[in-house]
């Protein structure tokens, strides 16, 4: 299938149209005509190479929305017409104990990622979502409900499951006191699905300028972590922290707040982190952690559990020719929503 994309030729995050071939359907497909491509912070740290050499070029782009154009004659849970999603990752092994748990994104033998990975089986790189087109394998595969804003359901193949599986995994639940440390892209999203579980909500910030934001998404306010007496006085005060912050910092100011057998877990910073304190992990019995995406089963469950309590990311719609500018939004760190492409809009004569 002959489709178009935007794609990044050298590790300087710079997008330009690139025309390619997505592959031929397999016996268990489905071909997807993309209609809505999120923005996430990993994509920029990904084409400059923040992370490793990358096979440009490379088209990013991990969180499609979009309907059913065709489907291999295997499938049996789609078919064509019908809205679906795919998110971080287009394929496992299937056979290991992660795998048969539903935690595809641990496989043992490794998951494919959906762009800059070789395929399981023709060992060609995988391309994303800002493309017109994608074959994926059908276990891959979401369904979007008929509750959800298509144009503003894709940062939840992401931003959504990040957030959501650590919160379900650390067990929060109504009256539990959960800090969310920053509100870019992630983080906005960790404080919508903690309120609809019944959690109480701190947005954790360096500066109170977001406070009216925090609070009309949900959150009870805002903890200025530069403000040393406020930080003092919040002591014991959070069973939860989720770390959403995408560059390098030290969480060690972080881990007095909570509050005895309290966890932080970091879902934003993927790389080597500031040298922390362990005396207030060891004088609280407190714990430091990390988590990656969910499994399939569980990005069905957000989804789901986002239709079901009319969550939406917030959404700032651009044109697929606009994506360079949404990359140095994010260089900068001045967001509180997720970019989304209207791949409707994209110039195919680029």
């Amino acid at each position: 299938m002959k489709t178009v994309g935007y794609a990044a030729h050298s590790p300087d995050a710079h997008m330009t149209p690139y025309h390619f071939e997505r592959r031929d359907l397999r016996d268990n497909d489905v071909a997807i005509e993309i209609l809505y491509s999120g923005i996430c912070h990993s994509d920029l740290h990904t084409v400059n190479g923040d992370w490793g050499e990358q096979p440009y070029p490379l088209v990013p782009g991990h969180e499609i929305v979009g309907r059913v154009l065709d489907v291999g004659p295997a499938v049996t849970h789609y078919k064509v017409g019908d809205n679906v999603a795919v998110g971080c990752m287009v394929d496992s092994c299937q056979d290991c104990d992660q795998c048969h748990n539903h935690e595809e994104q641990y496989c043992r033998n490794d998951m494919t990622p959906t762009y800059g990975a070789p395929d399981r089986i023709s060992g060609e790189i995988t391309q994303g979502g800002y493309s017109k087109h994608i074959v994926v394998r059908e276990e891959f595969v979401l369904r979007v409900p008929d509750a959800l804003d298509m144009s503003r359901a894709a940062p939840i193949l992401c931003a959504g499951i990040t957030t959501y599986s650590p919160l379900r995994k650390w067990g929060v639940k109504k009256g539990s006191r959960v800090g969310v440390i920053g509100l870019g892209g992630l983080g906005h999203m960790a404080v919508k699905l903690a309120v609809a579980m019944g959690a109480e909500v701190t947005v954790i910030s360096r500066s109170n300028t977001k406070e009216a934001q925090a609070k009309a998404i949900g959150a009870n306010g805002i903890l200025v972590s530069t403000d040393d007496a406020a930080m003092e006085q919040a002591a014991a005060s959070f069973d939860f922290i989720l770390d959403t912050v995408p560059v390098k910092h030290d969480v060690t100011p972080y881990a007095p707040l909570l509050d005895v057998d309290g966890s932080l877990v970091i879902v934003g910073q993927v790389g080597p982190m500031d040298a922390f304190m362990s005396m207030p992990l060891i004088f609280g019995r407190r714990r430091v952690g990390g988590s990656l995406i969910g499994g399939i089963k569980e990005t069905q469950e957000v989804l789901d559990f986002c239709a079901t309590h009319d969550i939406h990311p917030e959404c700032k719609m651009i044109r697929p020719d606009e994506v360079n500018d949404a990359f140095a939004h994010l260089e900068k760190g001045d967001v509180a929503y997720r970019f989304v492409m209207d791949m409707a809009q994209f110039d195919t004569a680029a």
